[in-house]
């Protein structure tokens, strides 16, 4: 499989800044580039910080080789001068930004790029691609897990996206409090565990719906999944139970209307003395659907296209733009996209029983701390080196304890206000 490098992440129009600027000797400027969000997508309390470890990893490696550099300057994208520049690009700079797994809300600063102005812009492209696309599948997956009150998710979705964004939106689901993916190049990438079964071609493969259970019990073993609404689901449950007795571990049912369905099943598995056996439900589940599943007899939910499009939501909002130019605050004055100039700091102030009550950001230096205050930002890069970072499930722990300290009402599935108000201190 051929992978796109992190450097042809670079729109053109990122390159011909690099070209102007170098010829006119502004690209050495100090400058900070801040990502942010001005609004959440349409319904949402809050986003979910999300590709992070993947993103610095794909800084760390960002290099243009001599095929490119040649396409780029045979194209007319650079000239000569920018071509040179390029052959020799390190980032060198420093990233600051909030963790993994902390929630975000409109105008919380989660990402800082600092550096020079040519070494910083030629990154905005890789930025927003991880991050608007982490961060929407992961806020997406946040809401699947809290409809789920505490029972099992396998994410699903690796056919609903370009296969990269498959491994990247299992990662993503994960930090979020999915149990497992279905993706195995997930699994190896990032240790998520995995989990699947038999799909409808199995059981269509064999002459009856018997003989395709008993083959793969004979695999797997009675610790398996058996889907059983290829045909007839209640008699699809009686031929999984009749050939792997009623210490089969799990079926599923990927069809129908799962508020009924789901009752009658767990009947009927009682009834023939399966009472261990699991249901697992799948099928375009979203939020929504899982919640009003809530009061049924599910044990496992399998959610796909939903989770991988970030259910409604495809991308964050994020936008990446320059703050900042020799310690002197920019801003952007267009109408609708109004920047606040200024490098900025943020902090979440609690109460003393932990919840979250407010997102104080402020600029560059040390903020008015509270005794209840938590410091937002943390270096991931600092000139030029990456720092070390939390593993995956520590990321995955601070999404949870993140959602735990909001107030009820931010996790509420209606539209609604923002979980955390954010208030910005203009400098002085």
């Amino acid at each position: 499989m051929t992978t796109l490098r992190p450097a042809l992440l670079t729109d053109h129009y990122e390159l011909t800044m690099v070209s102007a600027a170098l010829r006119d000797g502004t690209a050495e400027r100090r400058c900070a580039f801040e990502v942010f969000s001005r609004r959440l997508p349409t319904g949402r309390r809050y986003g979910v910080v999300a590709g992070t470890g993947r993103l610095i990893d794909l800084i760390r490696d960002f290099r243009f080789d001599a095929a490119e550099i040649d396409f780029l300057r045979r194209t007319g994208v650079v000239d000569d001068a920018a071509a040179e520049w390029l052959s020799g690009y390190r980032f060198t700079g420093d990233i600051d930004g909030y963790a993994e797994g902390e929630l975000f809300f409109p105008g919380s600063p989660i990402l800082t790029v600092s550096g020079s102005f040519a070494e910083c812009v030629v990154l905005e492209t890789l930025v927003l691609s991880v991050l608007n696309h982490d961060c929407a599948v992961a806020a997406a997956a946040a809401r699947m897990v809290t409809a789920a009150r505490g029972r099992a998710l396998i994410e699903m979705g690796s056919r609903r996206a370009h296969e990269e964004a498959a491994v990247a939106a299992a990662r993503a689901a994960y930090l979020a409090g999915f149990r497992f993916t279905s993706n195995l190049a997930a699994g190896q990438r990032y240790g998520i565990p995995t989990a699947g079964t038999a799909a409808h071609a199995f059981t269509l493969l064999h002459d009856d719906e018997r003989a395709a259970f008993a083959s793969q019990v004979a695999t797997l073993g009675k610790d398996t999944t058996l889907l059983v609404d290829t045909y007839d689901i209640t008699q699809g449950i009686r031929n999984a139970i009749e050939v792997a007795g009623p210490e089969l571990r799990a079926v599923r049912i990927d069809s129908g209307d799962l508020t009924v369905i789901a009752q009658q099943s767990r009947e009927l598995l009682d009834s023939l003395g399966a009472t261990e056996t699991k249901i697992i439900v799948s099928g375009d589940l979203d939020e929504y659907a899982i919640a009003t599943l809530a009061a049924e007899p599910v044990d496992m939910y399998g959610a796909g296209t939903a989770v991988v499009t970030g259910s409604g939501a495809p991308t964050a909002g994020l936008v990446y733009k320059l703050v900042e130019v020799e310690g002197r605050a920019v801003v952007k004055r267009s109408e609708h996209k109004a920047t606040i100039g200024g490098r900025k700091v943020a902090v979440r102030r609690h109460k003393p029983t932990g919840t979250a009550t407010e997102e104080v950001v402020v600029p560059q230096g040390v903020p008015d701390r509270q005794p209840n205050d938590r410091l937002l930002q943390r270096s991931f890069i600092v000139d030029g080196e990456p720092v070390a970072l939390p593993s995956l499930d520590e990321s995955r722990e601070h999404l949870r304890q993140c959602l735990i300290s909001i107030p009820w009402e931010g996790l509420k599935l209606s539209a609604g206000d923002p979980a955390v108000p954010v208030t910005v201190v203009p400098a002085s």
